[in-house]
């Protein structure tokens, strides 16, 4: 770790005493996010209190060329929150106020530090919530949602955050303080602030559009003989023209996991799992929930489980939502995976996953949003064991290329980070990665904001196509080097 002769002081001058940590063992809690492969201790962590002690660390390490890495609660799972060894870690978790809320507008005005499920907390008084909920809403910050555009169990019927968020304030890398929404006209700049990843500006206030509780939630437990069964019974709901509030997928490994964890009650002898759920007008959830029934009835679905009340439903989704800390009863670590695929190609993907479990000798439980095709494969290794992580890291990546061949992204709402900057060499052309690079240069022309993140360079690309040249890939053996 080095930073610039002086920089260590200025840095301490910018916060009030306490909020600046320089020794090892104070910034060892901050050397990961939530994906423990990767590892690094920061040069300096930084805990503002408010907006102005933000901006002054954003000039201090501007001026100084210190590279700068924002962090919210370390819940992220690709590791874009991993702090730069010769770098500043700027960690927003005093940040944490619900600063207004205006039930008439249906709108929560708040920091970056708030926690997702503290505001619809805040909000279930005056009739409302805030419907994105990734499954760590628990502790997950909404600086980190805008981040990573976030989506989770909603997603497929509220939208991911970027659709419930109308304007934004962050500090660009300069040290301006601005405000974003989408009113003007030309550039989407909100949209394109949603899923940066820390890249181009710190976001320091977000206002959330809040959506009315509904009438009814009508909620259902399916099991199928087989996980393509349901993956073509996802299909087969979306096709239908029923739009869920709610459509989640467990594979057996998952379901016993979940069960054994949690007691939420679900059949464990089925291949896979749905969990599926409509809300709106009582008239209207009852109805959809009618016809979503059928559809799985048609599609081979038993048991077809209903909530009898608002305590089970609740317990159906805990079991999914303990899913992740689950997997810690079968392996000591686990690596999630986040991809996106068609629907129509669930059943397809899943088995070839189970066949590269197999390959690896690596157990894979399949939690996810299969209402949007979000995957969320959880391999499971042992790190004490010698090859296990390295195996589990190829078995990821062969995922990966696997939602690629059906047409599907290699990320869907965990981001990119540093696990899967390669994977943006394959999914992206040069010319797309190039202008990615320029967007970056528009935003923070000295690149000191998380540098080394989500967008590759063409260099990197190009090495990279080089290792695939020599196992018979030729994608790209052409690429320019720079």
């Amino acid at each position: 770790m080095a930073l610039p002769a002086g920089f260590s002081k200025k840095l301490q001058h910018c916060l009030p005493a306490g909020q600046v940590l320089l020794n090892p063992e104070d910034c060892k809690p901050f050397e990961a996010d939530g994906l423990l492969m990767f590892r690094c201790l920061p040069a300096a962590v930084a805990l503002p209190s408010n907006e102005a002690e933000v901006i002054r660390v954003v000039n201090c390490c501007r001026e100084a060329g210190v590279p700068l890495v924002t962090r919210g609660a370390g819940t992220g799972l690709s590791g874009g929150a991993l702090p730069h060894a010769d770098g500043v870690l700027l960690v927003l978790s005093r940040l944490n106020r619900i600063l207004s809320i205006d039930p008439l507008a249906r709108v929560a005005r708040v920091q970056p530090g708030v926690r997702n499920l503290a505001v619809s907390e805040a909000t279930y008084p005056f009739g409302l919530f805030y419907a994105p909920d990734p499954s760590s809403q628990l502790a997950c910050s909404i600086g980190g949602n805008v981040s990573e555009n976030s989506g989770g169990v909603r997603c497929l019927k509220y939208g991911l955050t970027v659709h419930c968020v109308i304007k934004v304030r962050v500090v660009t890398a300069d040290g301006e303080a601005v405000e974003i929404d989408n009113t003007e006209q030309g550039f989407d700049l909100l949209a394109l602030l949603h899923g940066s990843e820390g890249l181009l500006a710190v976001v320091t206030e977000v206002w959330l559009r809040l959506s009315p509780l509904p009438e009814t939630t009508c909620t259902v437990l399916a099991g199928f003989p087989s996980v393509k069964a349901a993956g073509d019974a996802v299909a087969g709901i979306i096709s239908s023209g029923i739009t869920p509030s709610g459509l989640e997928m467990m594979d057996q490994l998952a379901t016993r996991a979940a069960e054994d964890f949690a007691a939420a009650g679900y059949p464990t002898d089925c291949a896979a799992l749905l969990i599926a759920e409509t809300d709106g007008r009582r008239e209207d959830a009852e109805r959809d929930m009618e016809n979503l029934r059928k559809v799985l009835t048609t599609h081979g679905a038993t048991p077809i489980r209903a909530a009898r009340d608002e305590t089970e439903r609740q317990l159906f989704w805990k079991g999914r939502k303990s899913a992740f800390p689950a997997m810690g009863s079968i392996r000591p670590n686990y690596y999630c995976m986040d991809g996106t695929i068609p629907r129509k190609r669930l059943g397809d993907v899943l088995n070839n996953i189970a066949a590269l479990s197999t390959q690896y000798g690596l157990p894979c439980a399949n939690v996810f949003h299969a209402g949007d095709g979000n995957l969320h494969p959880l391999i499971m290794y042992d790190d004490d064991v010698s090859g296990e992580a390295e195996k589990a890291c190829q078995f990821g990546t062969d995922i990966m290329n696997l939602c690629l061949d059906v047409g599907g992204t290699i990320t869907g709402e965990h981001g990119v980070g540093v696990e899967k900057i390669d994977g943006m060499c394959t999914q992206f052309t040069p010319p797309e990665l190039q202008t990615f690079h320029d967007i970056k240069h528009a935003f923070d022309p000295l690149a000191f904001l998380n540098p080394g993140k989500t967008v590759p360079t063409l260099n990197r690309c190009a090495e990279f196509g080089h290792m695939h040249v020599k196992s018979g890939e030729e994608k790209f053996s052409t690429l320019p080097r720079f």
